[in-house]
C-alpha cells in the first residue's frame, strides 16, 4: 500500500504540470506561473518549517547531526544547482517562445539544445521521488504533506522548462513529451527510495530534514528572489496574499489530516 502512495504521488505532480501546460497558451502560462511561484513558495517554507523539520526533530536523533544534516543539504543542492544538475528555473518573462529572454539566458539554453534543462529536471525529480518515499516510509500523513509540497513546486518548475523548451526550438508536442517522461524520473526515485531506504528506518530523520533542506533552497534560493522587484502595491500584496495561502494549505491539510 505504502509503494501504492509513492507512485501515485509521485506521478500525479508530473500528469498534473503537463496537463497544466497542455491545456493553456503560451501567454496565459505565463501569468499562471508568476502567480503558483508565490503558491509554492508558501507552500514549501510552510511545508518544511511547520511540518517536516518538526516532526524529524521529535525522534530520537540528535538535534546537533540534524541541524548538520540541514546544513549539508543546502550545500549539497547549491552544489548541484552550480554544476547545472538540479534546477529550479522557472522562466516566465515574457509571453511567448519566440521571446528572447533578459540576459540572453533562453538563447544559451537553445544553444545547447535544451537538453540540459531536460537533464537537469529529471535528476531533480529523482531527488524529488527519494524525499516522497523516505517521507511516506517515515509516517503516511508526513508522506502526503510532503508530497503536496512537492506538488505545488512541481507544476511552476515544468510550466516553467515547458517554455523554456519552446524558446529552445522544441515544438509543442514534443516538448509537452520530453516533460512528461522528465516527470517519470520521480516515480524512479520513489521506487528505488522505497526498497533502498525502507529497511534503513533509523535514518528516516535524516532524510526528512534532507528534504526540508530542499524545500528551502527552493523557496529561498529561487521562488523569493523572484519576487524582489519593485512593482506596484497591489501586484505586492498579491504576490503576499499567494504566499500566505500556500501557508493556510499546508496548516489546513496538516490539520484535516491529524483529525483523520
Amino acid at each position: 500500500m505504502t509503494l501504492g502512495y509513492i507512485v501515485a504521488a509521485t506521478l500525479l505532480g508530473g500528469l498534473l504540470s503537463v496537463l497544466i501546460a497542455a491545456s493553456l497558451t503560451v501567454s496565459l502560462l505565463s501569468r499562471v506561473v508568476k502567480s503558483l511561484v508565490s503558491l509554492s513558495a508558501g507552500v514549501l517554507l510552510g511545508t518544511a518549517l511547520l511540518h517536516v523539520l518538526p516532526e524529524a526533530f521529535e525522534s530520537e536523533a540528535g538535534a546537533h547531526a540534524l541541524f548538520a544534516t540541514l546544513l549539508g543539504g543546502l550545500l549539497f543542492f547549491f552544489l548541484l544547482e552550480k554544476a547545472a544538475l538540479y534546477r529550479h528555473g522557472h522562466h516566465h518573462e515574457g509571453d511567448d517562445p519566440h521571446h528572447h529572454h533578459h540576459h540572453g539566458y533562453d538563447a544559451e539554453q537553445a544553444g545547447t539544445g535544451g537538453w540540459s534543462v531536460l537533464v537537469g529536471d529529471s535528476i531533480h525529480n529523482f531527488c524529488d521521488g527519494v524525499i516522497i518515499a523516505g517521507a511516506f516510509l517515515a509516517d503516511t500523513q508526513l508522506g502526503i504533506v510532503t508530497a503536496l509540497a512537492v506538488i505545488a513546486h512541481e507544476i511552476p518548475q515544468e510550466v516553467g522548462d515547458y517554455i523554456v523548451l519552446l524558446n529552445a526550438g522544441f515544438s509543442r508536442a514534443k516538448a509537452l513529451l520530453y516533460n512528461a517522461l522528465s516527470g517519470l524520473a520521480a516515480v524512479g526515485g520513489g521506487v528505488l527510495g522505497y526498497f533502498v531506504v525502507g529497511p534503513w528506518e533509523e535514518l528516516f530523520p535524516y532524510l526528512l530534514v534532507v528534504a526540508s533542506s530542499s524545500f528551502v533552497y527552493v523557496a529561498v534560493g529561487d521562488l523569493l528572489p523572484q519576487l524582489q522587484r519593485r512593482l506596484p502595491i497591489r501586484e505586492t500584496l498579491a504576490q503576499v496574499a499567494w504566499i500566505a495561502a500556500g501557508l493556510l494549505v499546508v496548516a489546513g491539510a496538516t490539520a484535516m489530516l491529524h483529525r483523520h
